[in-house]
């Protein structure tokens, strides 16, 4: 194993030489100049706040707090209106408008100051890489997780992993680790391929500077490769690059058509020992080094960045907890080989797409501005594999440009489990230094996380001392002097040795019993044991991802990523800044990191119900951001996102009874709303002109278009009559009865040198269609009801239908895609669904009917007491 050393100095200087005789004076006082503009260009920060120009920010403020006052003059109104011939369709309506304007009101404040990011990559490299000079970047392990490879393509795989060691960054500083956690000899296999190929596609990729390293990407985009290359064997080198990825490809192909006929006897390793993992549920664990340890050069005898195969141990009762158990088993293992200062996490899909992309995390992780505070650097999550129209909102523009630019305004954006590089010591789970001295926090700073007078009397002085936890640390809990980490815990050096052996307990029960990743954690500059041989840290890390390794230790609860519920990355990050880290959102011009989105309807379904679920497991659970890190250090407008974060699944209730409304209104002939008056007419005219300027305004200073602004909204209300729905049931069942009902998982697909989006209009059988087509078809039914009764009955009723029929068309338009992919000639809808949506339809309608529940009853005299002519 390799031994580096990554210690970060805040700045390098150079002194020039001094002139060695009177002729050299005049070159010697030039040199000094220019080393002197070098030097001051390298103590430049390397990143910097952008605010929003004050003309396009401070109108769309005003437009909010104009909008909030006219959504309290319109309860107002409909409150002291109510229709008394409907007064439950009046109540039901008036609900659902109440709990609409509160999520409004928590997803708009926190975006009520975004920001902007700028990076400078040159003075990064002035700084710690200058040519000819070790490299004085710091160390990056980057964690790739991966499952079942049956499910998640190991093609995919291999073209995330040979992204990553084609990274345009010192090779001396990158550790690839792969965790394989079904055990797979197929992953395993894939990857030993995989690092035969890089030592071909590593030299070509730096050679030629190609854009994305991805060969997959790169040999599938619809571009001019031959763009800005002057080389004269770049052509010819390509085209022998490209056979040799195709030969590639066919060897995985034909690894995973192998591994779809198990053995009787299970697999067998070619020195004819039997696999370990051929027990999926009961296997040792296993760490292979495929690069980096003996042999890791390329074609051109460069050296090339290590790639370590991880499967942690697996036996029956024992708890794995899925995805954060295997992050968190790779976290000990590269805190024992490799020990990088900071990880970068990407799931198996996630490919990086800038060979820069480390260094534009860098230029705020090694920033003195920002090194002691930020826990984690995000980055936008981008997608291939969109149609042109993003039909259903895979690119979720509204959320990654909009949304999460606001949050880095206050304290940072929300960890979205993948693109992103975390500070070590943020996951070991010390808390963020204090400033030594600070005003005492006001109005601004609670809700915006910043002093006003940041920068001026507030020195940034950081505490050195950074303890670990919170409040809901073990009092026990050692205290770490980061500042000497070789002296261990805090103390005088003349400590008994009674008191350094409660110490070392200390450590023990909070990391386990492993002396060497003990070690480790107290080495913040990247270093590996200096005592240990390599053979003796592969014993140790093979250790540390046993089965009853976190036993009795606060890893999945204090340490690394937690535990408990589907969105592991949510509450990873809620902790993070309940300890008073913030993190930084990083968009660069080029997407650092590309993945694969869903191409159909149900499947995209699918993938919105596993985050709702997420989320409701959260909100009821103890991590719910209502309550949790009260006395903390987390800011109002942070708490807000992460409340709405965990909230927005139940709008899915009054969203889909207010769908349901313009066809009860079209079937009963009553309205939710009374008679229009002057009064009336003002509010919702002023409501409407508020919405609408908010979300222009909006899209003027993030930069959205409005056809990405209009997806979002259509798929808002088709997600949240169908996924959100039931998250809601699955959530509340499993965390009631202990009863997990399995959710499914959104296969990827292979890769392909085309796409044609044929799978975009499939549905697959999936209960998820069931509402949104039911609300289709009552709608629909409700239309022609309502024309049918107000021809019948004159012209008395048009001006009420028209009012009707345009909630229906709203709630028509908004399923639009739904309804174009049921109507469309590529595909076929499940006879399943239509049969119960169908049913469910006229059910309702008939019901609607005839009993007719929200017209008030007049109760008269009977025709035994007056006659008939009564």
């Amino acid at each position: 194993m390799k031994q580096r050393g990554s210690e970060v100095p805040e700045s390098v200087a150079h002194e020039p030489s001094p002139c060695r005789d009177e002729t050299e004076s005049d070159a010697g006082t030039e040199s000094k100049a220019e080393g002197s503009l070098f030097s001051d260009e390298a103590r430049q920060p390397l990143s910097r706040k952008i605010p929003i120009p004050s003309s396009r920010i401070n109108p769309y403020r005003m437009v909010i707090v104009m909008r909030l006052a006219v959504v309290g003059f319109f309860f107002f109104y409909r409150l002291k209106n109510p229709v008394h011939d409907a007064y439950t369709l009046w109540l039901v309506s008036v609900v659902c408008e109440i709990w609409f304007a509160m999520s409004w009101i928590l997803e708009q404040f926190p975006k009520w100051h975004p920001i902007n990011r700028e990076t400078y990559g040159e003075r990064l490299a002035l700084r710690y890489n200058r040519t000819g000079e070790p490299s004085q970047l710091a160390a990056v392990d980057v964690v790739v997780t991966t499952n079942d490879p049956l499910i998640e393509p190991p093609l995919v795989t291999a073209n995330t992993v040979l992204s990553v060691l084609a990274l345009d960054y010192p090779v001396e500083k990158v550790s690839c680790y792969v965790s394989d956690d079904g055990a797979a000899i197929l992953t395993f296999e894939t990857l030993k391929e995989t690092s035969e190929f890089a030592r071909k596609w590593v030299p070509f990729c730096k050679k030629y500077s190609i854009e994305p390293r991805a060969p997959e990407q790169y040999f599938s985009c619809n571009v001019d490769y031959l763009k800005d290359k002057i080389h004269p064997s770049f052509v010819k080198e390509r085209r022998a690059m490209k056979r040799e990825y195709e030969e590639f490809k066919v060897r995985i192909n034909g690894l995973v058509a192998k591994a779809r006929k198990v053995p009787d006897d299970g697999w067998v390793m070619k020195d004819g020992t039997p696999w370990p993992g051929n027990n999926v549920r009961d296997h040792p664990g296993m760490i292979q080094v495929f690069l980096g340890h003996n042999g890791g050069a390329d074609a051109d005898g460069n050296e090339l960045p290590q790639l370590i195969y991880v499967s942690r141990e697996k036996h029956p009762g024992f708890r794995h907890h899925n995805k954060a158990g295997a992050l968190n088993a790779l976290v000990r293992v590269s805190g024992m080989l490799t020990n990088g200062p900071f990880l970068l996490n990407l799931n198996f899909d996630h490919y990086i797409n800038s060979s820069k992309a480390l260094q534009e995390a860098m230029c705020f992780l090694m920033d003195p501005n920002y090194a002691e505070s930020v826990c984690y650097v995000q980055f936008p999550l981008r997608f291939d594999g969109v149609d042109k129209n993003d039909r259903y909102a895979n690119r979720n523009t509204i959320f990654f440009d909009i949304n999460l630019r606001g949050l880095d305004g206050i304290q940072g954006p929300l960890y979205l489990g993948s693109g992103c590089v975390f500070h070590r010591r943020a996951l070991y789970g010390y808390e963020a230094p204090r400033k030594i001295k600070q005003r005492k926090n006001g109005i601004l700073s609670m809700c915006f996380g910043g002093s006003s007078g940041e920068g001026s009397t507030a020195k940034k002085i950081t505490d050195k001392k950074m303890k670990i936890s919170s409040k809901n640390a073990d009092p026990g809990a050692p205290t770490v002097n980061l500042e000497h980490p070789q002296e261990g815990p805090e103390g005088d050096g003349h400590e008994d040795e009674k008191l350094q052996l409660m110490s070392h307990l200390s450590l023990e029960k909070w990391y386990g019993q492993s002396c060497g990743f003990i070690e480790s954690i107290l080495l913040e500059t990247g270093d590996v044991s200096q005592f240990a041989s390599p053979e003796t840290l592969l014993k140790e890390a093979i250790q540390v991802i046993s089965c009853g390794y976190e036993d009795n230790t606060k890893w999945g609860s204090e340490i690394g990523w937690i535990y408990g519920s589907a969105s592991e990355e949510f509450v990873t990050g809620l902790k993070m800044h309940a300890r008073g880290w913030r993190s930084i959102y990083c968009m660069p011009k080029r997407a650092a990191f590309k993945g694969s989105a869903p191409t159909n309807l149900s499947d995209r379904l699918n993938q919105v119900l596993r985050w709702a679920q997420g989320s409701v497991q959260v909100l009821l659970s103890r991590h719910c951001p209502i309550w949790y890190g009260f006395g903390g250090r987390l800011k109002l407008l942070q708490r807000l996102a992460y409340i709405n974060a965990t909230v927005y699944p139940f709008t899915a209730i009054p969203l889909l009874a207010y769908c349901t409304l313009p066809a009860v209104c079209l079937f009963t002939g009553k309205f939710m709303i009374p008679q229009i008056s002057i009064i009336g007419i003002i509010s919702f005219i002023s409501l409407s002109f508020s919405i609408i300027a908010t979300n222009i305004l909006e899209m003027r200073w993030s930069g959205v278009r409005i056809d990405e602004w209009w997806r979002a909204e259509q798929f808002w209300v088709i997600g949240g009559v169908s996924a959100h729905l039931f998250a809601i049931f699955q959530g509340l069942l499993k965390v009631l009865t202990r009863i997990d009902i399995s959710v499914h998982r959104t296969p990827s697909k292979e890769p392909s040198e085309k796409t044609d989006f044929t799978e975009l209009y499939i549905f697959k059988w999936t209960s998820l269609l069931i509402p949104p087509t039911t609300l289709l078809l009552v709608n629909l039914m409700g239309l022609v009801a309502g024309i049918s009764s107000a021809i019948s009955s004159g012209h008395h009723v048009w001006s009420v239908l028209f009012c009707k029929l345009f909630f229906a068309f709203w709630v028509i338009i908004h399923l639009y895609p739904f309804l174009k992919g049921l109507t469309s000639n590529q595909s076929r809808v499940p006879t399943i669904v239509l049969v119960w949506s169908i049913l469910l339809a006229s059910i309702f309608s008939l019901l609607w009917v005839h009993i007719n529940p929200f017209t008030t009853r007049v109760v008269g005299p009977s025709i035994e007491q007056c006659g008939i002519n009564c």
